[in-house]
Formats: structure tokens, sequence, C-alpha cells
């Protein structure tokens, strides 16, 4: 197919699609049954229908003349991992698994899927054409949400939008933005289905913008296939949709801490100052991330350059060795865009590393930064160039990379790459610029976890250790607003480190209290990365005392969390849970949650309830406390709140609400100044005790920080929390599981049960009585535990 020009591609994408009538003529014609696949025959060509395992489906259509294309990039998931069966009866053939069921009606022809006998979605008419457009059609039942498409800011339920694939920043953005820069083509369902459309190309993602019942899909061509994904509950939604695209690996555990980030430093000097600054102040501090000021000093004509300003920073490689005796490591910010008045122009060119014209000569077009070329990542070449850059910057000290711009910002259709025109592979370019590093560290740095920053992404990036951003996000209210929404939603489609930068990039704007109530919100999202222009600071350092003192208050928790924060990151890379959770994935059945959707609170982790305040001179917040019968303590004062019901509490200016639900076993560390100095030896275990728990389990994580693979090669270790009550009687275990390749670590807890009204009658250890602490104020009983290394210790307490 030809390239469309984007004019054109729009006016074709707002063209109705009447696909029923287009669609009306195709005959079934037979079929068989090929080692597990369905291989209908139609009129015009051909359905594949195989399962990957019990929950997973895929279907393909294969034009007459056209042959099957295997190749997937955001599926990893090898196929035939389940039974299935094939059986013909009333003039209709079932693929049925032991979840998922699909039957193709013979006439008319008609393909629907259910899941263990409940109906999920069917095709409307199946793959039909609009001009130069391709699309298929489902029908939607009136009570479903939809979420999905990437990453947007519209509304929890996005149903009734009609979303442009085309993966583009969003420049400033407030509280909506209808296109960025993940441009996912997955619809997810409040009916515990997700259908991915497994193409890359240009399109729209159409979520019954026309009010009729239509979910469609439209693209400009390549693979006609998707796959449905269903489960019982969410969790098995979430699994189940990163065992088919990947799932995430755990970062480095220095990615957890606090990041000085600005637009940015421009020399060493500065930089210096400002990671001294922050040690000197007390605020923890684990990576300095340099913007465009590290290879030029100005921000126009040096793109690409890639290498150092020796002027400006003439002692590079000893100032990162002396930052990472201090903890704290190195970010460098790397483009796709090589200038011609790049000091790498002519190797790039000479090369052959550039996306090309017609003439096969390097396409050279203009934008904000100047005259360019673009890396053609899809070029082998080309990816062995960039990444010995990459290679020779991280033997000279660089620890992380970010990737910006990587849409790309700007991409003409005339461009040409290895494997497909601009608009062919646009939605692809850095999910496989991120691949191209987690490549080269698999392959030179096998015992490495690397930290890959990008704006832009696709389906799967997550398994390359893709941590995805927002982007240029307003400085204003408007943009704190979006962010929950644009997280919760990324997490549900296997994205779960999507973050913002904190306080507001855009537009120069003081405001403390949107500054505060930013960072306190970042205490519970993946990343804590304040950064923006620099004509007012994003380092909490720079700010008022008042200001500086909250700030500090807000990292020094996100230090202490660290225990809970990197096991929920840990479960995310096993089961693909991410750690920022909508609350209808608690209350599925609640229909206000299921139809509206809830970002204004939300999950952090499995036992956390969080409402920031997004309004300025806030004296009123809502919040949803999810489940019925469940029972919610404030985190900070423990005063209860019931599950079910939508309360309205009053926010405090030096925290927000934020809630541990009953049954929680939260282990906390003493702060530190870095993830260096960090240690699991010595924690304090919180756990919140309520009648109405009868039993409940949890656990803690914990490995090196910093090894690849580190749990599948067993140098881990696993501390599992349950407690039971009956009786009056309540009993805590805590029970040491170490790796096979661990050496065990002798570890120390202050157990700290909460809501314990009355004082114990008496306190057990092992068997012995043990002298404990009881608050009666806080009604909260204090027993420091003896050291456990691998042996279970069992605690209880005679209420």
């Amino acid at each position: 197919m030809k390239p469309i020009p984007h004019a054109v591609l729009a006016l074709c994408l707002l063209a109705s699609l009447p696909s029923h009538a287009q669609n009306a003529e195709r005959a079934f014609l037979g079929y068989r049954n090929d080692n597990g696949t369905l291989d209908i025959a139609t009129s015009d060509g051909r359905y594949l229908i195989r399962p990957y395992d019990a929950n997973i489906v895929e279907t393909s259509f294969v034009p007459r003349g056209e042959t099957f294309d295997p190749a997937s990039h955001a599926v990893v998931l090898k196929p035939g991992q389940a039974q299935a069966t094939v059986r013909e009866a009333d003039g209709r053939i079932q693929l049925v698994t032991d979840g998922i069921t699909v039957t193709v009606e013979k006439s008319p022809l008609r393909i629907s899927y259910a899941y263990k006998g409940k109906p999920l979605v069917a095709e409307k008419g199946g793959y039909g054409h609009a001009g130069e457009l391709e699309s298929i059609e489902f029908a939607l039942a009136g009570d479903e949400a939809l979420y999905g498409a990437g990453s947007r800011a519209v509304g929890m339920n996005r149903r009734g939008n009609r979303f442009r694939l085309y993966n583009r920043a969003s420049y400033g953005f407030g509280n909506r933005a209808d296109q960025m820069g993940y441009g996912i083509p997955m619809a997810v369902s409040s009916h515990k289905y997700a259908i991915h459309f497994d193409n890359p190309q240009a399109g729209w993602l159409d979520f019954d913008s026309r009010k009729d019942g239509t979910l469609r899909y439209e693209v400009m061509g390549g693979r006609k296939t998707y796959q449905v994904i269903a489960g019982d509950d969410w969790a098995q939604l979430m699994d189940e949709t990163t065992r088919l695209t990947g799932r995430q690996p755990l970062p480095p555990r220095w990615a957890f801490g606090n990041f000085a980030s600005r637009f940015g430093y421009h020399n060493e000097a500065e930089a210096r100052a400002v990671v001294d600054k922050f040690i000197a102040d007390g605020i923890p501090l684990d990576a300095i991330v340099f913007d465009l000021y590290w290879f030029g000093k100005t921000v126009k004509g040096t793109m690409g350059n890639l290498a150092w300003d020796r002027d400006s920073f003439p002692h590079a490689e000893t100032m990162m060795a002396d930052f990472n005796r201090k903890g704290v490591k190195t970010v460098l910010i790397t483009e796709p865009f090589v200038l011609t008045t790049s000091k790498r122009w002519q190797e790039a060119a000479r090369q052959g590393v550039l996306a090309t014209d017609a003439q096969g000569k390097p396409f050279v077009f203009d934008f904000f930064f100047g005259n360019t070329g673009l890396i053609d990542v899809f070029k082998p070449q080309a990816r062995d160039w960039f990444w010995n850059i990459y290679k020779d910057l991280k033997a000279g000290g660089a620890a992380g990379w970010w990737g910006d711009l990587g849409e790309p910002e700007t991409h003409p259709s005339a461009a040409r790459h290895a494997t497909g025109t601009a608009d062919q592979v646009h939605n692809i370019y850095g999910h496989e610029w991120a691949k191209l590093i987690a490549d080269g560290y698999a392959r030179d740095f096998p015992q490495e976890r690397p930290f890959i920053l990008m704006r832009s992404g696709y389906s799967g990036s997550q398994r390359f250790g893709m941590i995805p951003w927002s982007g240029d996000v307003q400085r204003g209210w408007g943009g704190l607003q979006s962010q929950m929404e644009i997280a919760l939603q990324m997490g549900m489609q296997g994205q779960a480190y999507m973050h913002s930068d904190l306080g507001g990039f855009a537009g120069p704007v003081l405001d403390d209290e949107l500054y505060v109530r930013w960072l306190q919100y970042g205490v519970f999202q993946p990343i804590f990365r304040p950064h923006a222009q620099e004509e007012v600071p994003a380092e909490a350092i720079f700010r008022t005392p008042a200001v500086k003192a909250r700030a500090r208050d807000a990292i020094r928790l996100r230090y202490a969390m660290l225990p809970y924060n990197y096991t929920a990151a840990f479960d995310d890379s096993r089961t693909g849970m991410p750690m920022m959770r909508p609350v209808l994935f608690e209350d599925p059945d609640n229909e206000f949650m299921s139809t509206t959707g809830i970002s204004s609170t939300y999950l952090w982790g499995p036992d956390f309830l969080v409402a920031p305040v997004t309004e300025p001179d806030a004296t009123r917040k809502e919040v949803f406390f999810p489940r019925k019968g469940s029972v919610w303590f404030d985190f900070y004062t423990d005063e209860p709140h019931h599950g079910g019901i939508l309360e309205t509490v009053t926010p405090r200016p030096d925290r927000i609400p934020t809630y541990v639900r009953a049954g929680a076993f939260v282990p906390l560390a003493q702060p530190v100044q870095s993830t260096r100095d960090y240690s699991t030896a010595k924690l304090d275990l919180h756990y919140w005790h309520d009648a109405g728990v009868t039993q409940a389990q949890s656990h803690l994580y914990d490995d090196d920080g910093h090894t690849a693979h580190a749990f599948e090669t067993g140098k881990y270790e696993l501390v599992r929390f349950s407690s039971t009550f009956a009786d009056g009687r309540l009993a805590l275990t805590v029970a040491p599981e170490p790796g096979a390749a661990a050496t065990p670590t002798a570890r120390t807890f202050d157990l700290k049960v909460h809501n314990v009204a009355a004082k114990p009658r008496a306190v057990q250890v092992g068997g012995k009585a043990i002298a404990y602490r009881w608050d009666a104020k806080r009604r909260v009983l204090d027993v420091r535990l003896p050291a456990v290394r691998t042996g279970a210790l069992r605690v209880v307490v005679t209420l």
C-alpha cells in the first residue's frame, strides 16, 4: 500500500464505515482444524483462529491473494499453550478452551466470543474497507465502560471518544489530552476482557463515538489480527495481558528514589552544587538527570552530538564517579535526531544510519531544534551505531538513559525506514529504540538492570524495562489533575511505570501549594522525579524553607516506603499487577465504579488507598472507600473508615488523604540519604488489626537492587507475613524464604499492631512471654521481635 499523507489519512478516517453492507457478501466455504488452529475458508479469504492459552485467543483475517504475516511487535507469548477442541453443530463451528469459546456462525458469517459460558463480545461485520482504510467492528453491551487506547486524559471511562493511533507529544497539556506519546491499540472492558489489535500502523480506535454500541478499529494497512483476553477478575486479566505482551522487569532499586532534574544543568559546577546541596540539606537523592546542555551550550543546533561538551563539562567522567561515590547515579538525555550542524552528522550519513528519501539519501527536514536527519532504529547498522554510543557513555560513568522526542516528535510521511514507511513504523519507533538499549544490556552487560526513561512506546514496551512518563505537562492544577488517570490507564494496559514530571514542566509558574501537592502525590506513583523548565526550580533544595520542609517530608516518606514499594514492583514483574490500581479492581461489582470510573482515589500496591489533593485551597476531598464490609484506616491517625461509601474528608496541608486496609502488613524502613545505604536488616513492620479480618497474608521481597534476573537465579529473599484472628487471639507469623543462591539476612522487626483497643492480656513470641509497649492514646501495640534468618517466628497476642 502506498504511504498515505496525514491530511488524507485524517479525511479518510472521518468517513463513515458501513461495514455491515460491505461484508454482507462474505460467505462461509468450509473449515479445517490445522493442529489447533481453526482455519475458516470464506469467499474472500481465510480466518485463522488459534488459542494462546485458555484465556487468550487470536483471530486473523487473511484476504484472498495474501499470506498470513506471523510477525508481531507486541506479542511474546507462544501460541498453543492450552488444549482446544473444535466442534460443529447447528450451523456453527466452535473452538473451545477451558476459558474462551469462539463461535463461528456460518450464515450469515459472524464470530463471537464467550468466557466460561458468559458472552463477551462479537464481531459486527468482520474486516472491511472505508476508502483507503481497513476496519473491524465489535458490538458492545449497553452497560460496558471502556478503558485503554494508550496514554490519554479524557476521563476514566473512555467510551464515547474516537482516538487517533499516532504517537504525538502534547506540549503543556492540562486536565485533558486526546493524543499523547503512547497510542496503544487496546480496548479494555469493564466486563473484564480486552481486545488487543496487533498492528502498529497509524489509524484510529473508536470507543463508540457514534453512540451505536460499536467498538471500531481503523487502520491504514498491515496485519488484520487481534487477540481477545479474558479473566475471572482484574488480577487475572492483568496477568494474562502481560503474559501476552511481556512483563516489566524489576528496575534498579535506585530508580525508586528521588531524582534531581531540570531543563537543564548547564555545566559541571552547577550540577555538583546541586548534588552537594541535597546532601547538605538532608534531602535523600539517588539520581541526577542531564537535559540537552550536557552535549551543547545551546538548545538549537547541537542535537546529535551525543558527547560531553568539554567546555562546560571538562571532567564529566570524574564528576559522575564522584556522584556515584555519594550514592547518586547519572542519567543522560538522548534523542533520535542528528542535526546537520552536529558533530556526528557526517559520520551518521556516511555509515548509513539515517532514514532515507526515495533516492536512498538521508532524509533531511527542519524542526524546532534545526535541520536534521532521523536515526533509523529499524536498521541493524543504525542500532549497532547508536548502541555503541550508549556503551561508550556507560563506560564513562552514565547509569541511565532518557529517550526524549521518541514519538518521533517530527516524522515526515515521506521518510523511509528499513522496514516500512514513516507512517507504517511511526508508532513503534520508541518501542524499537528501547529494545535496542535493552538488547545491548542483555548482550554486553547481562548482570545489570537498565534504566530506560521514554516518552513514547507501544504495546509490550514494558518488557524492555521502559519507564514511560506523561510528557511536558502544564505547570498548573489542570496538569496535576490528569496524572492519576493517565498512570492508571497505562497500568491497565501493562505499562505500570507511567509517571509525571512532579511539580509540572511547562510554564514559569511559581505555585508553592501546587508543587507540594504534586510531590505528595509523587510518593504514591511509580517514579519520583521532579522536573521542569528552569525558570522556576523543580528541586526542593531551591524552594522556600517552608516548602522545602514539606518536600523533605514527602521525599523521606518515599524512602521509608521502599520495602513496600520495591515489593509491589516485584509483584508487577511476576504478575503484571501494576503498583497504581483503579479502585474498580477492588470493587468490580460496584456499578458506579465500573461505569463512571474514578481516578481521584486509587490503590497504591495491594494495601494503600490514596486520594491526591488536586484543587487549590482545598477544604474537602471526596474519597471512595471500596468494597462494602471492609475497613480502611487513616495511615497517619488510624481513624477507621468503612468500605462501600463515598466520604468527604478534610485534607491537611502537610499530607494527602492516605489509608491502609484492615489486615495489611506494611514494612517501613528508616529513611536514608540514598538507596546505596538502604537495608532491610532492621525494619518497622506495621499491621492494621480489625476483628472482621480473620486471616491475612503479605510478603516482603528483597535482593541486591541491581542484578538482572535476581529472582530467576535465586539471588533474592522473601519474607512471608500472615495473620489469623479467632477467640480473642491474634497470631502473626514472620517466615523467611531465602532464594537458592541467597545468603539469608538476619532481620529484626519492630512490630507495630494498630487498632488494639485495650492493653493485651499477654504477648508471646515463639511460645514465650515477651516485653511489649502499648500506647493507649494511639491504640498501638509495639513489640520488638528477635532476629529471624531462616526459621518462622510466631507472635500471639491475647486481647
